[in-house]
C-alpha cells in the first residue's frame, strides 16, 4: 500500500516567508511583477523567462535569527516587445519587494533571456506558416499539417549567413505524428531543419538537406499499445506505522541528524541549502548550497540534423521551470512529503506545480555487519537514507535528480536519465552506425553526452576549507618494496585555480578531499569530506570548437573558485545566444584557493552510445558522485543505529 504523509505546508503559496532561504511564494512573485510592470523601465509586452530569488549574503543568512528581518529581492529575465509588437530585446531585473523598490533593469548584450513557453508557442506558430517549409514538408508526402511536431531547439553556435546574431533565434526540426497520441519521434522528418527570427517574426532560413524514408514502425510506448503485459508481478507494499523519521517546518527538513533546508532555482533546478550534521549535540556544517550549476548535451554526429545540437538544458531551458508534478505510487513510493513550487509564466502569471520535490525514506540494505567467530555472536544495523528528488522534462529527455542522505554522513547525487533519444530517419543502406547506431528498421539515434556540473560550496566546519586530490600510487621495485606489492597514498594540495582543474583517474583510485585546515580530529588529522566520482567522461568537442567555448566546463572533471556570490552558473550567468567563454572558463582566474572560502565544481555524466533497448523510451541509466566522511568524524558515526526489531543471528 502506497501512502503519503499530510503535506505540513499551510498554503505556502499565500504565507509569508519566515526565513531568508525560503522559495519564493505565488504573492512574493504577483508583488514582483507589479513594482517591475508598473515602474514604466520596460515598453510594451513583457515576455517572462524566469523568476528567482535573490540571494542574500553567506553571512546574513548564518547570523538570522528566527523572527528577525530580512530583505527579499527577486530577479526577473525576459523579452521586452515593443509597441508594434517586435520583439526589443532581453532584459534582466531586480526588484526589492520588501521596499517596493525597483533596483535595476540591464538590457542583456552577447545573449538572450533563457527560453520559455511563449517562445515554443511562437517557434511552432511561426515554422508551420512558412510557405517553403509547408512545400518541403509535402514533398516528405505529408499533407496534413496538424499531424507534425515542431521541436524548439536554441539558435546557439553557427549561423547561416544573413541571420541576425542579436535577434533571438530558434531551430525547429519536425516529425509526423499518427495521431495526438502519438510517438512523433518514431518518424523524423530528416534533412529539414527551420531558422526562426523570434524577433522578426518570421523563418529567415530553411535547411533543406534532402528527405528520407520515413521509417515503417510506431514508437508508441503506452500499455494499451503492448502486445501484453506481464502478470505475476506481486505487489510491493512499503509502509511506516509510526510515520516517518523526518521533520518538516516549511522548507526546513531534519532527519536522522541531517538538517538542510530545500529550494527550486529556474536555472538550478533542485537546490540543498545550509547542510549539517549533529554530531554529539553540535551541528556541524558541510555544505551550503549544493545545485546543478548547468548541463551540456553535446552531439557527436556528422549529419547536419545533429552536428550543431549542444543544448545546455539548465540556462538555455530554465530546467527548474519544467518540474514535473510528482506521483504518488509512480515517481514516488512510500510515505512521501511534497513540496510545491510556485513557477512563472510568460503572461507575468504564477503557476504552482504541485509535488515538484518528493521527499521519502528508503531501507537501503545492510549498513554495517560483523560475525565474531569466536564468541559466535552477530551484529548487523540496517541501512536507511532519506531521498529528496525532481524530474525535470527538456523536450525528449527526463532528467531525475536525487540526493540522498545516509545514516553514516554520506551523501549522495544521483542523476537518473530517462526519456526518448535523439534519432534520424536514414535510408537502407546508407547507416553510419559509428556515428548513429540504428535502433529500428531505418531509424538511427545519433552518439552524444550528458555532462553534469554541479556547483558544492563547501562549508566544512566553517567557511575556510582547502582541497587536496588523493592517488593511489605503487612503489617502485627497491630496497622498501623487494616484493613489488607496495602502494601509497599521494596527497597532493590543490594551491590555485589553474592548479585545481583536474580530471578524473580511475586507475589511480583518484578523490579529492576537503578539509578544514583548522580544525582537526582528535588523531591531529583536518577533518574533511571527500569527493568521490566514478568513471565519468569530460567533453568529447574540440576545447576550441564553439560547444568547448560555450560549456567550458565540460573539459575537465573538477575545478575549484574562490568563492565569489554572483558565480552560480557553470557556463556563465546568461548563456542563450552567447559565444562562450564564461562561466568557469572565467571564474577559474588563478586566485588563491588555500584555506579560504571555496566552491567545489564537479562535471560528470555518461557518454551514451544508442541501442535498441533505448527504443522506443529509455530505460533510466545513472551517473552521480559521493561525498565521504574523511576524518570529519570521530569513528563510525553510525554506532549508535539500533538494531533491528528481528532478531538477527
Amino acid at each position: 500500500m502506497t501512502s503519503a504523509i499530510q503535506d505540513t505546508q499551510t498554503d505556502h503559496a499565500q504565507t509569508l516567508p519566515t526565513h531568508p532561504l525560503e522559495p519564493l511564494s505565488r504573492s512574493e512573485i504577483e508583488r514582483g511583477v507589479a513594482i517591475l510592470t508598473g515602474s514604466g523601465e520596460l515598453s510594451g509586452q513583457l515576455a517572462f523567462s524566469s523568476v528567482s530569488l535573490v540571494e542574500p549574503p553567506k553571512d546574513a543568512v548564518k547570523t538570522f535569527t528566527p523572527g528577525g528581518p530580512f530583505t527579499r529581492a527577486l530577479r526577473f529575465l525576459g523579452v521586452d516587445e515593443s509597441a508594434n509588437g517586435r520583439q526589443a530585446g532581453s532584459f534582466d531585473a531586480r526588484v526589492n519587494i520588501t521596499t517596493g523598490e525597483l533596483l535595476e533593469v540591464q538590457r542583456l548584450s552577447g545573449g538572450q533571456a533563457p527560453f520559455g513557453g511563449r517562445d515554443l508557442v511562437q517557434s511552432i506558430k511561426l515554422t508551420k506558416a512558412d510557405p517553403a517549409w509547408q512545400a518541403a514538408v509535402r514533398r516528405r508526402g505529408v499533407e496534413d499539417m496538424s499531424r507534425v511536431q515542431i521541436d524548439m531547439w536554441p539558435g546557439s553556435g553557427p549561423l547561416p549567413d544573413g541571420v541576425d546574431p542579436t535577434h533571438r533565434l530558434a531551430r525547429t526540426i519536425a516529425f509526423v505524428r499518427e495521431d495526438k497520441t502519438d510517438n512523433g519521434y518514431a518518424r523524423p522528418l530528416q534533412g529539414l531543419i527551420a531558422h526562426v527570427d523570434l524577433t522578426a517574426g518570421r523563418v529567415v532560413h530553411l535547411e533543406d538537406h534532402g528527405a528520407a524514408v520515413l521509417p515503417p514502425e510506431s514508437g508508441r510506448y503506452e500499455a494499451s499499445h503492448q502486445p501484453s503485459l506481464r502478470t505475476d508481478l506481486k505487489p510491493i507494499s512499503i509502509t511506516q506505522p509510526e510515520g516517518p523519521s523526518f521533520r518538516v517546518d516549511g522548507y526546513a527538513v531534519e532527519w536522522q541528524k541531517w538538517s538542510f533546508r530545500v529550494g527550486m532555482h529556474p536555472q538550478h533546478g533542485l537546490v540543498l541549502h545550509t547542510l549539517s550534521y549533529d554530531d554529539a549535540g553540535e551541528r556541524r556544517s558541510i555544505l551550503y548550497r549544493a545545485s546543478l550549476a548547468d548541463m551540456v548535451v553535446p552531439y557527436g554526429d556528422r549529419d547536419p540534423m545533429h552536428t550543431w545540437k549542444h543544448v545546455l538544458d539548465a540556462s538555455e531551458a530554465s530546467v527548474g521551470n519544467l518540474a514535473n508534478s510528482l506521483s504518488l505510487g509512480c515517481d514516488c513510493l512510500g510515505e512521501i512529503h511534497y513540496f510545491d513550487m510556485p513557477t512563472l509564466l510568460a503572461d507575468g502569471s504564477v503557476y504552482t506545480i504541485e509535488n515538484a520535490i518528493c521527499m521519502h525514506e528508503e531501507d537501503y540494505g545492510v549498513l554495517w555487519k560483523h560475525r565474531d567467530l569466536l564468541s559466535a555472536t552477530t551484529e548487523v544495523r540496517r541501512s536507511r537514507r532519506l531521498v529528496v528528488s525532481s524530474f525535470f522534462t527538456v523536450g525528449n529527455y527526463e532528467y531525475g535528480f536525487f540526493w540522498y542522505l545516509y545514516l553514516d554522513g554520506t551523501i549522495q547525487m544521483e542523476v537518473k536519465l530517462t526519456g526518448i533519444v535523439g534519432v534520424s530517419a536514414v535510408e537502407t543502406g546508407a547507416e553510419q552506425p559509428e556515428f548513429a547506431p540504428l535502433i529500428a528498421p531505418n531509424l538511427a539515434s545519433p552518439i552524444h553526452q550528458h555532462l553534469f556540473c554541479f556547483r558544492l560550496d563547501f562549508d566544512v566546519d566553517g567557511e575556510n576549507n582547502s582541497v587536496y586530490e588523493v592517488d593511489v600510487e605503487p612503489v617502485p621495485h627497491g630496497p622498501d618494496n623487494p616484493n613489488g606489492t607496495q602502494f601509497r597514498a599521494k596527497t597532493t594540495l590543490l594551491e590555485s585555480e589553474d592548479a585545481a582543474r583536474r580530471d578524473t583517474a580511475p586507475q589511480a583510485g583518484r578523490s579529492w578531499k576537503i578539509v578544514n585546515p583548522q580544525r582537526t580530529n582528535r588523531l591531529g588529522v583536518p577533518v574533511g569530506y571527500k569527493l568521490l566520482a566514478g568513471a565519468t567522461p569530460t567533453l568529447f568537442a574540440q576545447a576550441d570548437s564553439y560547444v568547448g567555448q560555450r560549456a567550458g566546463f565540460a573539459q575537465h572533471n573538477l575545478w575549484v573558485t574562490a568563492f565569489a556570490p554572483d558565480e552560480l552558473s557553470a557556463a556563465g550567468d546568461i548563456t542563450l545566444q552567447s559565444p562562450g567563454g564564461e562561466g568557469l572558463l572565467r571564474y577559474s582566474r588563478d586566485r588563491n584557493i588555500e584555506d579560504t572560502d571555496i566552491v567545489v565544481w564537479h562535471t560528470f555524466g555518461l557518454t551514451h552510445i544508442p541501442r535498441p533497448e533505448d527504443w522506443p523510451v529509455m530505460p533510466v541509466e545513472y551517473a552521480g558522485f559521493s561525498l565521504m566522511p574523511v576524518g570529519f568524524f570521530e569513528r563510525n558515526p553510525a554506532l549508535d543505529v539500533p538494531p533491528s526489531p528481528h532478531a538477527c543471528k
